[in-house]
């Protein structure tokens, strides 16, 4: 079954009118979670209000947790959504958000930073573009200190990425972003290796989730993360 995780969202507007309800996203990437192949499993879930992929999912897939859901969905797309793939699927499949773009969903402001580079089997990594992404979001949210959700295919360097492998590493220029942005949360994929050992980081006031699979995170309006813990 999917991880779990609880976050306390620090501003009380989204929850007016949901009676303490948390809001709940389901975020995805890179590996199928199979037991959401069973909608009995689904059903044990509840209610989704928002679906976030951190790329790499197979078109069809991302379609199908759509459709098992019935909810919405916003996701960037990884290293391996190539050009060719996502034409083929594209009237099943709903639009990837753009690199950098800064969006509110259930009354959450997110922020999406798609695969930097060439995108395919072979697909090359662009520190370069990684700059580009990190310098323009940091530009959006000058003056801005309302809570954020990141989504992005890659970690931040030294964040959730534990491996050797150099292409599977973080970038640093998202690091430094992590760093001067500081948002709530800030999902990715892109190292399942890593996923294995530590699936969420804490970096300050920032929790770092390694998404690979499926994590179910409920969002609770201030305070009420406290009262929980003391029942």
């Amino acid at each position: 079954m999917p991880k779990r995780l609880t976050i306390e969202w620090p501003d009380p507007a989204p929850f007016r009118d949901r009676d303490g309800a948390p809001i709940r996203l389901l975020a995805i990437s890179d590996a199928f979670e199979q037991t959401l192949a069973d909608a009995r499993n689904r059903s044990v879930l509840g209610s989704i209000d928002l679906i976030v992929g951190c790329g790499d999912l197979d078109c069809d897939d991302l379609s199908f947790i759509v459709d098992g859901f019935d909810s919405p969905i916003v996701y960037v797309q990884g290293n391996h959504d190539t050009d060719e793939r996502w034409r083929q699927c594209r009237d099943t499949c709903p639009e990837a958000i753009h690199s950098t773009s800064v969006f509110e969903r259930s009354g959450i402001s997110m922020a999406g930073l798609t695969w930097p580079g060439q995108r395919g089997k072979r697909g090359n990594r662009s520190a370069r573009t990684a700059w580009s992404q990190a310098l323009r979001l940091a530009t959006r949210r000058l003056g801005r200190t309302g809570p954020l959700i990141v989504l992005s295919h890659v970690p931040p360097l030294g964040v959730g990425d534990v491996s050797t492998d150099p292409y599977h590493r973080g970038f640093r220029s998202y690091r430094w972003l992590l760093d001067r942005v500081e948002p709530v949360l800030w999902l990715h994929g892109h190292t399942p290796l890593a996923a294995t050992r530590e699936w969420k980081v804490q970096v300050g006031r920032t929790t770092i989730v390694n998404v690979t699979g499926a994590v179910i995170i409920d969002l609770l309006p201030p305070g009420r993360r406290a009262a929980a813990v003391d029942r």
